[in-house]
């Protein structure tokens, strides 16, 4: 059976709706920035979205072609997810998406090295006919953050984020975002298929303690 990153890592994933701190360990990831509305139909960020899937597939199923990852196991390819701010805004401005910027990216196996990351983004763009110049291979550490499963809408986050807050005052931590530590989600639900009252999201912010 292959690797699932969501039932292996179930802490990190699939959190309760019910905010917890967690101390979120040092990953890879394979990263496409950018900046504007999500929603733009076309627009950078779902481009951004192509690039990932055709990275991360590329390397998913590289044991099907002659390049050898080395310590290679099959595995699901994990969740989208995206690293968010606005310049000069303390919170989130939903008002205003066109400001948005972001980090979008997938995670990789610990296997992955740049240069098997470097070959599959080579491979993608020559194979599937899409630029994946703008992938990075990105190495984040979170640290200590809160974190707490968000299902609905995308818009009615804060809400969310509101009872994250008040979890926060109540334990004698407090929010820690800045340029290195960032507002975080991952993206459990696929917006075409699933209704925006049953999307699940998981909410994930940087914390310090007080």
């Amino acid at each position: 059976m292959a690797f699932d990153f969501k039932k292996e890592y179930k802490e990190f994933y699939l959190p309760k709706n019910k905010p917890e701190i967690v101390d979120v360990p040092r990953a890879n990831y394979i990263a496409v920035r950018g900046k504007g509305d999500p929603n733009e139909v076309g627009g950078a960020y779902q481009q951004s979205i192509g690039i990932l899937y055709a990275v991360a597939y590329t390397l998913r199923m590289s044991y099907k072609t002659d390049y050898r990852i080395e310590g290679f196991f099959e595995y699901v390819v994990p969740p989208l997810e995206g690293f968010w701010w606005q310049d000069n805004v303390v919170g989130v401005d939903y008002s205003d998406k066109s400001t948005f910027n972001w980090i979008s990216v997938i995670r990789l196996p610990d296997f992955v090295t740049e240069d098997n990351f470097k070959w599959a983004a080579e491979t993608a763009s020559k194979k599937k006919k899409v630029d994946c110049s703008p992938a990075e291979y990105l190495t984040i550490d979170e640290g200590l953050c809160v974190q707490m499963m968000h299902i609905g809408p995308y818009d009615d986050e804060p809400e969310t984020l509101a009872i994250m807050c008040a979890f926060l005052e109540e334990n004698g931590y407090a929010i820690d975002i800045n340029e290195n530590r960032l507002h975080h989600e991952i993206y459990l639900s696929d917006p075409r298929k699933v209704a925006a009252e049953k999307r699940k999201t998981v909410i994930r912010q940087p914390v310090k303690i007080l």
